[in-house]
């Protein structure tokens, strides 16, 4: 699978872009701050509603501006495919595929595959339980439908409870309502707690040789889940635990604050890891996500690259590279002279000034060596 073409209108600092990509690999370089991230955010949201800021849908919508559209076209076993997504101020995004809208987001799913890697991925290992949960999420929401039905309904539960759970000091007899919001939450969260665990077993099977490979033979690794609670005592727990929610005003068990382990040479680098070991698992962790896809849909994801490059040393790099053979790839740079050095094959070129693109495929042919 690749994309074709992105249109923008509206979209964060563009006023309106049509630009046509190559099915290898792209790059859009450009100085800080001048919107080369607003257009892999926007490949992103395509492929899954969802923009790996966090941002919601008026955050997306250029200043001064009561609505954005973007279109993203992408072939898929050598059919061509429309994505329409329209944003509102206050309302609903609308979203259509092929001209026909869906009426739920789990619809989208499946239908393009994206892998996005930032900075801030390489500090996975290291920072809090929210963003390994977040990879969990990010990655079983585009491989299993049900799981995002499962995970969305478990949000907009624990949301509610918590709401409840502040109420009740105020109206006591609101008390009795929390069990019919515990019966949804256990319900729900057996099927995440089953799905991640599955998860976690996959990848383990995936990631042990990529990380072996990218240090050389000279660490193993393996992903430990860390559930909050297990399936078999979740009720139990959290019927237990309602003193404590009660007085905290929050729900204090559940898989919204599980987590996972990352064992190198059978030591837990959360904790006791350098950090060039932290930057290595996980790298490991994101070029499995590429074969995770790849086993579930039988096609390779595109690969969304924003300003790693920099960030990864020659050894790491050469990983990427290989990677990079195999997927449609968009990396952004600050400029071409560190690709051009090091033989990175570009396709396509664009640079990006303010919110304007020029294609600049002809500069990086005209600088290739001899």
């Amino acid at each position: 699978m690749y994309v074709e073409s992105l249109e923008l209108k509206n979209y964060r600092n563009y006023d309106r872009i049509s630009l046509h990509f190559d099915r290898e690999t792209n790059v859009l370089y450009g100085d800080n701050a001048q919107g080369k991230t607003n257009i892999l955010e926007a490949i992103q949201l395509a492929a899954t509603t969802k923009s790996h800021r966090g941002s919601r849908d008026r955050e997306i919508i250029r200043f001064g501006e009561e609505e954005a559209h973007l279109r993203l076209v992408f072939r898929r076993n050598e059919v061509s495919h429309r994505i329409d997504m329209h944003l509102k101020k206050n309302g609903k995004k609308g979203v259509a595929i092929d001209g026909i809208p869906i009426r739920r987001a789990s619809e989208l799913f499946g239908m393009i595959s994206v892998v996005f890697f930032s900075p801030e991925d390489l500090n996975i290992i290291k920072n809090g339980p929210g963003e390994r949960r977040r990879f969990m999420d990010s990655e079983l929401c585009q491989l299993d439908k049900v799981y995002y039905t499962d995970l969305t309904e478990m949000n907009r539960i624990i949301t509610q409870r918590n709401a409840l759970l502040k109420d009740i000091p105020f109206h006591p007899s609101l008390e009795q309502t929390l069990d019919v919001w515990d019966e949804q939450m256990v319900s729900h969260g057996i099927h995440i707690i089953r799905s991640r665990r599955s998860f976690i077993g996959h990848l383990n099977e995936i990631i042990g040789k990529i990380h072996e490979n990218l240090t050389n033979g000279r660490e193993n690794i393996e992903i430990v889940y860390e559930p909050n609670v297990e399936e078999e005592n979740f009720r139990e727990i959290l019927s237990g635990s309602r003193v404590r929610d009660l007085k905290m005003k929050t729900s204090t068990v559940g898989p919204h604050r599980d987590d996972f382990r990352v064992n190198v040479n059978g030591i837990d680098i959360r904790h006791y890891g350098s950090q060039g070991q932290q930057r290595s698992a996980a790298l490991s962790l994101k070029l499995s996500e590429i074969y995770l896809v790849r086993e579930s849909v039988g096609d390779t994801p595109v690969l969304l690259l924003d300003d790693v490059l920099s960030e990864l040393d020659r050894g790491r790099q050469a990983m990427l590279l290989k990677r990079m053979d195999e997927a449609q790839t968009f990396i952004t740079c600050t400029g071409m002279d560190e690709l051009i050095e090091n033989h990175f094959p570009v396709n396509r070129a664009f640079h990006i000034v303010n919110g304007t693109v020029e294609n600049q495929e002809d500069v990086w042919k005209q600088n290739q060596p001899l």
